[in-house]
């Protein structure tokens, strides 16, 4: 009986015809091209910096700033150090930038729903609002609604005599609303209301898996309302309404500092136009996600009795979600960046405060630019990442 022999496969020689092989060495050449550029660009500025005698060093974050900002949400004075100016103008640029998302996002579905409307107004309201304010620069809306708008506003002495409260004032002064004050016993509501967003939480997943056991709806809206919502206010009735609301007081020549809450007019400038311009694109994104889904989809759950509201939200935008949430991203980012135009109307954001004035003043131009690119892309890469995580967890699963 004849033995039958193996031999091992030959070894494959290096050849740069191989598309393994090329691909791999494309990789390394690129790779050391990146390593060389960044070494090249540390070089280069280190050597300019010493033939200038400029000391590369962030010792200065710890001097005096010495000059005043519009608007702080933490203790700040002249006497702060420029440190203090870098977590101010940061604060700034996040809150202008939260609200400016979630308001964009609330009115860009508005008018992307509207943009699909059956309703002839509804319907072209929605479309020459994405039309007109999509392809305004976003610079000139806000010159328009700071200089246009808010601007020609009369002044405080015009309306308001000196020892007047002021509980509602728009004025080219700004916004000024009573300041809430918290007193004793309001930690207890703050606690109710935190503990009711958990407990929603918990009962949203629990109603999830009960409707895939058994088909059956449980009303999570109105039950979640209730604890977030009535839970706080039936403990803020029982401890006799530990929350006071301050109102404004008019001065001499304008309203005194301290009392009442003023909203500066170059932040609601600044984030009509944000949100405004940014909702136009957003509205698109809805509208092409809405249409993105079979009108099989819609078709069925009319067959079953659904309305045309419960099938647009428990059927239509569900599925709707793998399309526009990528894109969305996209405008969340860009709504982040397109805040830094705050610096044409003095908007206190980081760019204006920290890469302006600061900058201006100690001439520390490699390291204030390179926190303040080093802040825009953490804030971006955060974004990115909560907002993949999202997108996986309202894809569609496979049964």
């Amino acid at each position: 009986m004849a033995e039958v022999t193996t031999s091992a496969p030959p070894k494959q020689s290096f050849s740069f015809s191989d598309k393994k092989t090329r691909g791999q060495i494309y990789q390394v050449v690129t790779i050391a091209l990146m390593v060389w550029f960044v070494w090249w660009i540390v070089d280069n500025t280190s050597t300019n910096m010493s033939d200038q005698n400029i000391k590369f060093g962030f010792e200065f974050l710890n001097t005096q700033a010495g000059f005043a900002i519009i608007q702080s949400l933490i203790d700040y004075t002249e006497e702060s150090s420029y440190g203090h100016v870098f977590i101010v103008g940061l604060i700034n640029t996040l809150v202008i930038s939260f609200i400016g998302c979630i308001l964009a996002t609330i009115l860009g579905f508005i008018v992307g729903v509207g943009r699909l409307s059956k309703n002839w107004i509804i319907n072209k309201i929605s479309t020459i609002y994405v039309e007109t304010l999509r392809n305004i620069p976003l610079l000139l809306q806000i010159f328009f609604w700071y200089h246009a708008v808010l601007k020609p506003l009369p002044g405080p002495r015009e309306i308001h005599s000196k020892g007047d409260e002021l509980w509602l004032s728009l004025t080219n002064n700004g916004l000024l609303i009573p300041k809430p004050v918290a007193e004793s016993g309001f930690g207890m509501v703050a606690t109710t209301f935190l503990l009711g967003i958990v407990v929603t939480v918990i009962l949203a997943k629990w109603s999830n898996k009960r409707q895939m056991a058994t088909g059956q709806r449980f009303p999570v809206l109105w039950t979640s309302l209730g604890i977030i919502f009535g839970l706080p206010l039936v403990v803020y009735m029982m401890l006799g309404g530990p929350l006071s609301f301050e109102p404004g007081q008019m001065g001499a020549f304008r309203p005194a500092n301290g009392l009442g809450l003023n909203i500066i007019p170059e932040f609601i400038a600044l984030l009509v136009a944000l949100v405004a311009y940014t909702a136009a694109f957003i509205a698109e994104i809805v509208r092409a996600g809405i249409q993105s889904v079979n009108y099989g989809q819609t078709e069925a759950s009319h067959a079953l009795g659904l309305r045309q509201g419960p099938t647009l939200r428990l059927i239509v935008i569900p599925q709707a979600l793998r399309v526009i949430i990528p894109p969305l991203t996209s405008q969340y980012l860009n709504l982040t960046k397109n805040s830094s135009l705050a610096t044409a109307i003095a908007y206190p954001d980081l760019v204006a405060t920290f890469a302006g004035t600061v900058l201006n003043q100690t001439g520390k131009a490699v390291e204030i630019i390179l926190m303040t690119m080093l802040v825009y892309l953490t804030i971006s890469l955060l974004t990115s990442l909560f907002m993949n995580w999202y997108n996986n967890r309202v894809k569609l699963v496979e049964r």
